[in-house]
């Protein structure tokens, strides 16, 4: 009887114990949640505040440069509908050029499958806008942002450049070419409004959250370099 009785003893206190450290951990659990909410609202903030006195969305008042940087995104989404975003940075490239505001255009995207090539399908649609093949240079080698903006310099010589894309990856975009000390603005597409697509805007929270540990921590490079590429500029 007395043996039940500190085996029933012995067991209540095990559970007492395990339900004291469930609690402690959800509640370590929650705090460490709400923290990381904290820093990547606050990084979003700050990403925002850092770029956007160089965003532009009129054509007339962009800035002439010769080369533009035109950030990749596959041509069509997983129901196999003609992907938007792509579509407006097409139609944003063809104006600029149009316009006179750039001579050149680095088309920069994923390439690392065979049957996945967005610079490829950025270009084909280009040349149906009319834009001549000689005033692009195919980049195969931008796997992500990071390696687009720093390969634009490093790979391609242009220190100086307009990216094209939808303004929350502008910004991004633009945050990367800060730390390198390239000297960048941004044209915003259109942009793809959030009832037709919530995953990219909540994505690119996440997304900014990386790029600041790639750059202020982990110190990531392109994942490939190589060699410099010469673009030719037409007159």
């Amino acid at each position: 009887m007395l043996s039940s009785f500190y085996s029933s003893s012995r067991t209540d206190k095990t559970l007492k114990r395990l339900f004291l450290f469930t609690r402690y951990s959800f509640k370590v659990g929650l705090l460490s949640i709400g923290l990381l909410g904290i820093i990547i609202f606050f990084i979003d903030q700050w990403i925002t505040l850092a770029t956007n006195d160089r965003l532009y969305n009129d054509i007339q008042t962009t800035p002439i440069k010769p080369v533009a940087l035109l950030l990749g995104t596959s041509k069509y989404i997983a129901n196999g509908q003609i992907n938007l975003y792509f579509r407006y940075r097409i139609e944003a490239t063809v104006q600029l050029y149009r316009a006179g505001k750039i001579r050149h255009i680095i088309v920069s995207g994923d390439n690392r499958k065979a049957s996945y090539n967005e610079p490829l399908y950025m270009q084909k649609a280009l040349l149906e806008a009319g834009i001549p093949e000689n005033a692009m240079t195919l980049d195969y080698a931008g796997f992500r942002t990071l390696d687009s903006v720093i390969r634009a310099r490093e790979v391609f010589s242009q220190n100086d450049f307009i990216i094209i894309s939808q303004a929350f990856h502008n910004q991004r975009a633009l945050f990367i070419s800060d730390f390198y000390g390239i000297q960048a603005i941004g044209f915003n597409a259109q942009d793809v409004p959030t009832s037709m697509d919530i995953k990219t805007p909540l994505r690119e929270y996440l997304a900014r959250f990386k790029a600041v540990l790639d750059l202020y921590l982990l110190k990531t490079q392109p994942r490939f370099l190589g060699d410099k590429v010469h673009i030719a500029l037409e007159p």
